[in-house]
């Protein structure tokens, strides 16, 4: 393997550590109503657990406030029992027809949680990326010896692998950083 090639890997590893760290932050309610809330929402649906989202269309109503249209109207209890039981911090309000998900404001002290859950969050990802880092190292250390690389060639390498660590660690930084502005924010 060569040296480009340990860097294209980990590179996509580490973007996807990303993606998943961005996914993972949609879910935290901010005290705007955000679709993306709904996504971990599980409904049980003739015994099978099947996602929210492929049962009905969910809107924003007006900025605190979730609209979701089963497309089957049988299911309505189904649903209303999966969002309590996802413990999102919402009780639904159904007129058997839609389930309104109003969201209330965050307080202080709900704020200060949230932003504790999404700094765990960014170490974590943290955490991922310098995993990735060390088994792009391990993966230069393999190829120094299969294929007798020169120590400056590894060097290189080496140095190079840091480069891109330090960059999405800067990313997740940021990331979490707006995160935590947009949770503070009343």
């Amino acid at each position: 393997m060569s040296i480009e090639e340990i860097l294209k890997s980990g590179s996509d590893k580490m973007e996807k550590c990303i993606a998943q760290l961005k996914k993972d932050l949609a879910t935290i309610r901010t005290g705007r109503a955000n679709p993306m809330i709904l996504d971990k929402v599980l409904v049980d649906y003739y015994g099978c657990p099947t996602p929210l989202r492929q049962m009905a269309q969910v809107s924003v109503q007006d900025g605190t406030t979730l609209v979701i249209a089963p497309f089957d109207k049988t299911i309505i209890k189904e649903i209303e029992k999966a969002i309590i039981k996802a413990e999102l911090g919402i009780n639904p309000n159904s007129d058997g027809l839609v389930i309104r998900l109003a969201f209330p404001p965050l307080t202080e002290e709900r704020r200060k949680a949230l932003t504790k859950d999404v700094k765990a969050m960014g170490e974590n990802s943290k955490v991922a990326i310098r995993n990735v880092r060390r088994d792009m190292t391990d993966d230069l250390k393999k190829a120094e010896k299969a294929e007798n690389l020169p120590e400056d060639t590894v060097k290189d390498g080496q140095d190079k692998i840091q480069k891109a660590t330090d960059k999405y660690i800067k990313i997740i930084d940021e990331t979490i950083a707006e995160k935590d502005k947009e949770v503070m924010t009343v």
